[in-house]
C-alpha cells in the first residue's frame, strides 16, 4: 500500500511567470548536470492550485537540455486532477508530498513558496528528506518570491546539504537591497536581526548600494553591479557579472548560516 503523502497542503497561490527568475537561474547553473544525466527528471514540488509553474519549468529547462522531463507533485489530490489535462510528453502530475513518489531520483527538486507556511524548526528535516531523494548530481532549490516574481530569494542544496543563497530582483522595482528581506526563505527570514549573518550581509549590501548611487545615472543595472562588486570584497559571492546583470547575487550558504546551526 502506498504511503500517505508527507506534508500539508499550502494555500496554492500561483501566477504565470512568477518563478521565471528562479527557473532561469536553475537552467544556467544546473544545465550541465541535466545534460550529463541519462534521464534528466525535474520536480516542481507543491505547484499549487494551477499547473502554470510546472509547464513553465519544463519549457525553461528544455532550453538547457531538450530531454528534460518535469513531474509536478501536489499533496492536494484535487489539484492533481485539475492539472491532468495539461499533461503531455515530458510533463506529468503526481499526488504526493515531501516523500517525492517517483521511480527515479530527480536531478532537480524545486520547492517554491512551500516551506514559507511551515515553522522554522521544520526546515532542516524537510531539506534533509528532499535532499535524500536527489540523484547524486542533483540539486534542491527552495525559496520564496512575491506574487508576481519581482523579488525572490532561494537556497540551493546538494545531497550533502545547503550550498548557496541567491537574491534576485527586478532592478527597476528596488529601493534598496534589504527590500529583499521580506522574501527570505523560512530558514533565514526570522534571522534578519542584529547578530545574525544575513542581517549583517543585507546591512553591508545597503551600504554598498548607497555608495554606488553615482552609478544610478547609468541605470539600476550598473548601480547593482557596482554594489555587488563592493560586497564581494567582504562576502563570498560565487557568481559573476553575467548573473549580476540579471539582478542576482549568489553567496555561499556558510557565510549566511544562522548562528547556532
Amino acid at each position: 500500500m502506498r504511503q500517505r503523502p508527507i506534508g500539508t497542503a499550502t494555500r496554492g497561490t500561483t501566477n504565470p511567470n512568477r518563478l521565471r527568475r528562479m527557473d532561469r537561474w536553475i537552467a544556467d547553473a544546473h544545465g550541465p548536470a541535466l545534460r550529463r544525466a541519462g534521464t534528466p527528471v525535474a520536480v516542481d514540488l507543491g505547484y499549487g492550485a494551477a499547473p502554470w509553474t510546472a509547464v513553465e519549468l519544463l519549457a525553461r529547462l528544455r532550453t538547457a537540455e531538450p530531454r528534460t522531463a518535469v513531474a509536478g507533485i501536489e499533496i492536494d489530490p484535487d489539484r492533481v486532477a485539475a492539472a491532468k489535462p495539461y499533461e503531455r510528453e515530458g510533463l506529468t502530475f503526481v499526488h504526493g508530498g515531501f516523500e517525492v513518489p517517483l521511480a527515479v531520483r530527480p536531478l532537480l527538486i524545486r520547492a517554491a513558496n512551500v516551506l514559507r507556511q511551515y515553522d522554522e524548526d521544520q526546515v532542516a528535516e524537510v531539506w534533509s528528506r528532499l535532499s535524500s531523494r536527489l540523484d547524486a548530481d542533483g540539486l534542491l532549490v527552495e525559496g520564496t518570491c512575491d506574487e508576481i516574481g519581482r523579488r525572490h530569494v532561494w537556497v540551493a542544496l546538494g545531497p550533502e546539504g545547503p550550498r548557496t543563497v541567491t537574491f534576485a530582483t527586478r532592478l527597476g522595482s528596488l529601493e534598496r537591497p534589504s527590500d529583499l528581506a521580506e522574501r527570505l526563505p523560512k530558514a533565514l527570514i526570522h534571522r534578519n536581526v542584529p547578530g545574525e549573518p544575513v542581517h549583517a550581509f543585507l546591512r553591508d549590501f545597503d551600504r554598498a548600494w548607497a555608495a554606488a548611487s553615482p552609478y544610478a545615472s547609468l541605470g539600476a543595472r550598473q548601480r547593482w553591479i557596482a554594489a555587488v562588486r563592493a560586497v564581494a570584497a567582504d562576502w563570498p559571492v560565487t557568481d559573476g557579472v553575467r548573473r549580476w546583470r540579471q539582478g542576482e547575487i549568489t553567496v555561499e550558504w556558510d557565510a549566511l548560516r544562522p548562528t547556532g546551526h
